[in-house]
């Protein structure tokens, strides 16, 4: 389905990031990959807007353009008590900044038929307590998805994808974890990866400003205190 397709997964050197690329490469297309971990093509850290026009620039020159840009490396998470000014700027820099910063400078260069895809996290409709940095990163990338999907309308698809809770090790889980969540399971890396691929084929072509939620049903769960075996305690207590 992906012959002769390059594919570029930021965080793509571990986690969901590598599943991703994992699944690019398993069906025919080029996968460059940038983390601030070894990963075999460019290490870097993406907040950092000269290192961004140096990947975008050697992917350029290595593969001559682009189908598909994923936006996947997650920002760092702290909440109000402990992130300072700096930590929360760099969480939006990696989060929201470079996916668009990327996306400006790879629009050039995009083949037609390209797609972006953007990681989003369910926690951009609901929170824990002391995510303010994460949170606020993908909220933001959830409205910069509809934002480019309407600039660049007519030459690249932008999607989001918002996962639940994932377990990166492919974990099962059973009892509680599992049952808590409506589609009986926790969930893993194939599960967004599968999503991924599809927005960006033919098949999602009508597909576009979208933000597709993949957390078992977790958002649409209502909880109240004492219905349905729900019980509040509060404080561990």
């Amino acid at each position: 389905m992906f012959e002769n397709k390059v594919a570029v997964v930021t965080g793509g050197a571990r986690g969901i990031g590598r599943t991703i690329a994992e699944e690019f490469e398993k069906a025919g297309a080029r996968v460059c990959i940038i983390d601030r971990i070894s990963n075999g093509y460019y290490v870097g850290d993406l907040a950092d807007p000269a290192v961004l026009e140096d990947f975008v620039r050697k992917v350029v020159a290595d593969c001559g353009h682009l189908d598909y840009l994923i936006n996947n490396a997650p920002p760092l998470m702290k909440g109000i008590d402990e992130c300072s000014y700096e930590e929360f700027n760099c969480a939006l820099r990696v989060g929201v900044t470079a996916p668009f910063y990327l996306a400006k400078l790879f629009a050039p260069h995009f083949a037609p038929g390209g797609a972006i895809v953007n990681i989003s996290s369910s926690r951009d409709r609901m929170s824990q307590p002391q995510t303010e940095s994460y949170t606020a990163a993908k909220g933001g990338i959830s409205a910069l998805t509809h934002a480019l999907a309407v600039s660049l309308g007519g030459r690249v698809r932008v999607n989001a994808i918002s996962p639940g809770w994932i377990d990166t090790s492919f974990t099962v889980y059973e009892g509680p974890d599992a049952v808590q969540q409506p589609a009986g399971r926790v969930g893993n890396p194939l599960d967004i990866a599968n999503m991924v691929l599809y927005l960006c084929s033919d098949k999602a072509g009508f597909i576009t400003g979208e933000n597709i939620c993949i957390d078992g049903g977790m958002t649409r769960q209502m909880v109240y205190h004492n219905d349905f075996g729900w019980t509040l305690r509060e404080n561990g207590k």
